[in-house]
């Protein structure tokens, strides 16, 4: 059992918050290489990292919320869970008609990639962290960021998460995650950054 303690301005995200965990994800993942790559262009981020955050993160994983600036979806590795048949057809209309042609088969070829490549090893995972426009440079980061990292330090576990825009590798560099590999989602696909931290135990020194 994870031991989180919270700052202030950052809450605990309750199934209810299903639609503002993912319409603030998808504002902040508007520019991101891969998932432009994926649909071919924004119109289906918000409702799929709604429907993610819905049937995964806030029912097996532990999600954050910064106000309504800034938003987080992390899960333990023995926790995690396929997306299921009924989460994807609800996803296919949008798929189907807010991206472009091919993007439900980049999707899904794409979520079988980033599986392959998921380390076996124990682990805490961050699938997504970001803020909306009006609230970067404010430090929301870095207030989501830590607690989970000093949580994950504390239980001894490590933390791992594939970062699809190298705009945030110094950020990620500066809590502790370093490169394991490159890899492409698809063919032509940006590459995707696999990252992992080793916690940071003081009794090992």
């Amino acid at each position: 059992m994870l031991e989180i303690e919270l700052p202030e301005g950052l809450r605990r995200a309750g199934v209810a918050d299903w639609k503002q965990v993912g319409d603030i994800t998808g504002e902040a993942f508007e520019t991101d290489p891969v998932n432009l790559w994926i649909f071919g262009n924004t119109g289906p981020l918000r409702r799929t990292f709604s429907v993610l955050a819905q049937e995964i993160y806030l029912k097996h994983g532990i999600c954050h919320l910064a106000g309504d600036g800034g938003a987080t979806m992390w899960i333990e590795s023995q926790n995690q869970k396929e997306l299921g048949l009924w989460p994807v057809l609800r996803l296919l209309p949008t798929l189907l008609l807010k991206g472009s042609s091919g993007a439900l088969q980049r999707a899904l070829k794409a979520a079988d990639v980033m599986q392959e490549n998921h380390p076996t090893d124990p682990h805490l995972y961050l699938f997504t962290i970001g803020t909306r426009k009006a609230n970067r440079g404010k430090g929301l980061g870095k207030l989501m960021m830590r607690p989970m990292t000093a949580a994950a330090d504390r239980a001894d576990l490590p933390c791992y998460l594939e970062n699809s825009n190298p705009m945030n590798t110094g950020f990620y560099n500066s809590n502790g995650f370093e490169r394991m590999k490159l890899f492409e989602v698809g063919p032509g696909a940006p590459p995707m950054e696999a990252m992992w931290r080793e916690p940071r135990n003081p009794q090992r020194i």
